[in-house]
């Protein structure tokens, strides 16, 4: 995320791609979301004193120095700053990276000295404490956030739950931009000049369809007209069915010098000789392009605030839950709750955090978190070679999404362990998905809950994203690797190294796949990463590109042991996936934490939220990571609760 401040489009410093806005949209709504970073009794703080300090220094200078420091430190990476104070700030990946290879005794390498085991542990708690006065000391810099405007998703979903009417518009809005992983990240959600004619053109052809579906204009206009010969009284009816739509389209009650505006607006356009239902029609499309619509306006009140750091009204809360869990505006239940002052507890917040998953709503929450999170969404775009794979089409392409979709149904639905995605031993599949892992018993179209014990454990053995992390032709362990790091563990690897040549670039022949990683892994700019990222992609390799099993690749039979760091064996797939399970609880809990704490504040995560990212983890290592736990942990932190106002 960005620290500087946030691009003003009515400004002279605006962004190029505003200069052309319609001045409807050109007042400034700048929203600031922050955090206060409180410590829990979770993640107290740890005193690092001088003689700890001194410790891990020599043992820093006795096994580190001569390969980690100056600027050509191997790797890049350099030790020598952690014997400075106030020195982690522009440093808290290479931290993170060093307490890692730790832990996983990656370092010092195996041909070196080794660390004693007392020392080695000194030493990572020295570093782990240091992180911890950081994360969490008494000084803490809030976060920022852009306002946020609505993006295709959440358009037609609000249309459709503003109005009745399932439209679906937004199709034909141009592609939103991605930034940290998802689509709903206010710093990249920009307004270009034809996103401005769409919003104007579909605002027309919504207020135009309300007007010609009684059952949506009875929704929109609640209120019965009046004397139809008495300009006053239909007048005053008029204003109340607008005032009534516009506070629902804006999601807090509309101000009264907004309606004052409106309501002038259709008395103009009587008086001109428009009917009353073009003035009606005229006021929805009014609306429909208001920023206020358009965008998730936030409050900047400094005069609210202490220290610069203000709590979100009901309204912007009520706002913030519905666009989480539902990608959509919210329903009478939370507006009402918000005007009777009744959605900022955390009791309250809770609450309604557990109505709103058990609404089938909450399918949004899948479709668009877990679909980015774990790139389902490409399954769309992916066609593995149709000469070695006949068998794929769109019917078993669509399967294969909803099976891992089902998955995290199941386990919100049932708040059962997020582990579960890594080592679940049942699944829901139908007939088509079926065969093509070789089950029986499934006969149609619907999907069944099935036992896979011993075959297939968790998303890693989904035929989605095997197929996500494999070639048109063949498999690939390191995209299979690098996408369990990144995705699943949260250690997304460094960029490769320059001049390194891809695996078989030369066209000589070079034996098995595995032989072949054995020998780009001889370079050792490359080993550092291919080691780890190696074993957990050649752990899947009996799965094919559409994630078929096999026991062959070609003529050569597949060997999928391997090692993790700590000497971890495995000799299976599901092996290794036990594994991960039982030994990296805590990085996927973190990861996970961490993409969703991003999707739900619309922002990225910058070094000021790691100590609520550490306390929600401490949460729901102490509740067995119920799932329900990490959403309800989330809608209470002060990221999601608190702004900083800006002032």
């Amino acid at each position: 995320m960005s620290d500087t401040s946030p691009a003003c489009f009515c400004l002279p410093n605006h962004p190029p791609s505003f200069a052309t806005v319609s001045p409807i949209l050109k007042p400034v709504f700048f929203a600031l979301a922050g955090i206060l970073c409180l410590a829990s009794d979770a993640t107290a703080q740890i005193s690092a004193s001088p003689a700890a300090m001194d410790a891990a220094v020599k043992t820093l200078q006795t096994y580190c120095y001569d390969c980690h420091t100056g600027k050509e430190a191997e790797g890049g990476v350099r030790v020598d700053f952690l014997s400075k104070p106030d020195s982690l700030e522009d440093n808290i990946e290479v931290v993170e990276k060093i307490l890692r290879v730790l832990a996983e005794q990656q370092m010092p390498p195996a041909d070196a000295e080794q660390i004693a085991g007392a020392d080695r542990v000194a030493l990572s708690t020295w570093i782990e404490a240091r992180l911890q006065d950081f994360d969490c000391g008494s000084v803490s810099r809030p976060g920022r956030v852009t306002m946020r405007r609505l993006n295709r998703t959440e358009y037609d979903n609000t249309i459709r739950d503003l109005t009745g009417l399932d439209l679906r518009l937004a199709n034909d809005f141009p592609s939103d931009d991605v930034g940290n992983g998802f689509d709903n990240i206010g710093d990249v959600l920009t307004l270009p000049p034809i996103l401005m004619e769409k919003y104007l053109a579909s605002a027309q052809a919504v207020a135009e369809a309300v007007m010609a579906n009684p059952q949506a204009s009875s929704r929109v206009f609640p209120f019965a007209p009046g004397n139809p010969d008495d300009l006053s009284e239909a007048l005053d009816v008029a204003q109340k069915n607008v005032g009534a739509f516009a506070s629902r389209a804006f999601r807090r009650p509309v101000a009264p010098s907004e309606l004052a505006r409106l309501t002038e607006l259709m008395r103009s356009a009587w008086e001109a000789g428009a009917s009353k239902a073009e003035s009606l029609q005229a006021a929805v499309t009014v609306i429909l392009t208001s920023p206020h619509f358009i965008y998730r306006v936030e409050d900047d009140q400094a005069s609210e605030s202490i220290d610069g750091i203000r709590e979100l009204n009901d309204y912007e809360l009520a706002s913030r839950l519905s666009y989480f869990l539902w990608s959509s505006m919210p329903d009478e239940r939370l507006l009402q709750l918000a005007g009777a002052g009744e959605l900022h507890t955390s009791q309250q917040l809770v609450a309604e955090a557990r109505r709103m998953l058990a609404d089938p709503k909450s399918q949004s929450l899948i479709d668009n978190f877990i679909g980015q999170w774990l790139q389902l969404r490409d399954l769309e775009t992916l066609s593995p070679d149709p000469k070695q794979f006949p068998e794929f089409d769109q019917e078993l392409r669509v399967s294969m999404r909803r099976e891992t979709e089902l998955l995290f149904r199941n386990i919100l639905d049932e708040n059962r362990s997020i582990i579960d995605l890594l080592n679940a031993d049942y699944s829901f599949i139908n007939q088509r998905l079926a065969d093509h892992y070789g089950v029986e018993g499934i006969v149609g179209d619907e999907f069944q809950r099935v036992n896979l014990k011993g075959k297939r454990s968790g998303v890693l053995m989904h035929a989605s994203v095997l197929l996500i992390t494999s070639n048109p032709t063949r498999t690939s362990p390191v995209k299979r690797g690098k996408w369990v790091l990144e995705n699943l563990l949260g250690e997304p690897p460094p960029p490769p190294p320059p001049n390194v040549p891809e695996l078989n670039a030369t066209g000589e022949t070079l034996g098995t796949l595995r032989q072949q990683m054995e020998q780009h892994r001889a370079d050792p700019n490359c080993a550092v990463c291919h080691t780890k990222m190696d074993a957990l992609g050649f752990g899947l390799e009996n799965f094919d590109v559409v994630g078929k099993w096999r026991e062959v690749d070609g003529r050569d039979k597949i060997d999928p042991s391997g090692s993790l760091p700590g000497n971890r064996q495995f000799g299976s797939p599901v092996d290794l996936v036990q594994i991960l399970a039982e030994d990296k609880k805590q990085e996927f809990c973190r990861c996970m934490t961490r993409k969703m704490l991003t999707y739900a504040l619309g922002r990225g995560l910058g070094v000021q939220d790691r100590c609520t990212v550490n306390a929600i983890v401490s949460q729901m290592s102490e509740k067995n990571y119920q799932a329900a736990t990490l959403v309800e942990a989330i809608v209470t932190s002060s990221p999601f609760t608190t702004q900083e106002t800006g002032r």
